[in-house]
């Protein structure tokens, strides 16, 4: 029996999801989604807010500020509500509004950004919003996912280390490209492990984090429109780009084996599946990372009108994937 007494207390670090009989290929999905803030985004945002308490940047009174689509925001909702500390999360109309709604019932306020930076789209735009309030009162703190070590060290110390004791033989790992601190923090573990793991980055169609062409993106989470600090290219094998259509189509084929993802998710899975078609084996033993849980895109992703309107109702009909693309 688990007994807390904080929310921070509980992640199940050790759960994964066999994939085979969805898809029809062997896939391990690392569920991380099963925490009081429903996503990885967890681990980075205890780990940076406990690093800038140990510096001193962070103490009582002071306001926590940052950017973000989403899930992080979700997490420090939650660490300052239990640490009593005030929060703004500073996001834009992406942001799915069952995610805003916990967030506000967490003591959160929310700042969204309505008009997108015209060389840095909604990302640049609200970066710059969170460096003039910083500028403007000594109270806020900023912790800056984009920048902060301590977001990949998060995964270094903690996520790779749990998939590395339940899968010695591992030969690929396919992590989702956000801020990248779960990628970053992944393939630096993994390179220095007892044996080689090809690390694929799985990136959204739209985002520039590898130098794509930036494009509209309606799914928040993966994918940015400003190149994060923290990203080192020398650490990934290879990068799959996926289009929004594939992360509807594979988070409503899982849902229908009754696995309900989050977005981020299905860009996952969608990549995996996509790379694993092209170049996969029986033999190989392959991890995928899953950010999130579905509850947040039921009026998105998982909403027949809002995917009808966006991507077309053929989209609604079709279960297959269209190839991933390898940059």
């Amino acid at each position: 029996m688990a007994v807390v007494t904080s929310p921070l207390e509980f992640n199940a670090e050790q759960l994964f999801v066999d994939l085979t009989s969805t898809f029809g290929h062997q896939l391990f999905l690392k569920c991380e989604g099963f925490n009081f803030a429903g996503s990885v985004k967890l681990k980075a945002a205890l780990a940076m807010v406990e690093a800038a308490e140990r510096a001193g940047r962070l103490h009582p009174g002071s306001v926590l500020v940052e950017s973000s689509s989403g899930n992080l925001g979700v997490a420090l909702s939650m660490i300052a509500a239990n640490r009593g500390y005030e929060f703004v999360c500073v996001t834009d109309m992406r942001c799915n509004l069952a995610t805003r709604r916990v967030m506000e019932a967490l003591g959160a306020r929310i700042q969204t950004i309505l008009e997108p930076d015209p060389h840095g789209g909604y990302l640049g735009a609200r970066i710059d919003y969170v460096r003039a309030l910083c500028a403007s009162d000594k109270r806020y703190v900023w912790l800056n996912q984009y920048a902060n070590p301590n977001n990949w060290k998060a995964h270094f110390t903690t996520t790779a280390p749990a998939i590395a004791r339940e899968f010695p033989g591992l030969d690929v790992l396919f992590v989702g490209a956000g801020t990248t601190g779960t990628l970053m923090g992944c393939a630096r573990y993994f390179r220095q492990w007892h044996r080689q793991v090809h690390v694929v980055a799985v990136d959204a169609v739209g985002s520039v984090t590898f130098g794509g062409a930036p494009a509209p993106r309606m799914i928040p989470g993966l994918g940015t429109s400003v190149r994060p600090q923290q990203l080192d290219e020398a650490f990934v094998d290879e990068v799959v780009l996926v289009e929004e259509e594939d992360t509807v189509r594979a988070c409503r084929r899982m849902a229908s084996r009754g696995f309900l993802f989050g977005g981020s998710t299905g860009t996952v899975v969608s990549g995996a599946m996509g790379w694993l078609a092209a170049h996969g084996s029986p033999d190989l033993t392959a991890v995928a990372i899953a950010p999130d849980l579905g509850e947040r895109y039921l009026d998105t992703v998982y909403h027949d009108g809002w995917v009808d309107d966006l991507y077309g109702p053929e989209v609604l009909a079709e279960t297959a994937f269209t190839a991933a693309r390898v940059a």
